[in-house]
């Protein structure tokens, strides 16, 4: 198990029943950027590969 496994688990127990807007994570995304800039490049390449996903040329994410 990875550390943030546990971070997961706890957002999927507390948040797992809602229903949200990928415009609504997306803000959240930028908000806790703003209050945490030293985590620019991992929540990038998160959003980077979650915007990704089905692209079947993008292998190499």
């Amino acid at each position: 198990m990875y550390f943030t496994d546990r971070g997961i688990e706890e957002l999927e127990n507390r948040r797992g029943e809602e229903e949200v807007s990928l415009g609504w994570v997306a803000e959240r995304l930028r908000e806790f950027v703003d209050l945490n800039p030293d985590f620019e490049v991992p929540v990038e390449r998160l959003a980077t590969w979650l915007a990704r996903l089905d692209d079947e040329d993008d292998e190499d994410l």
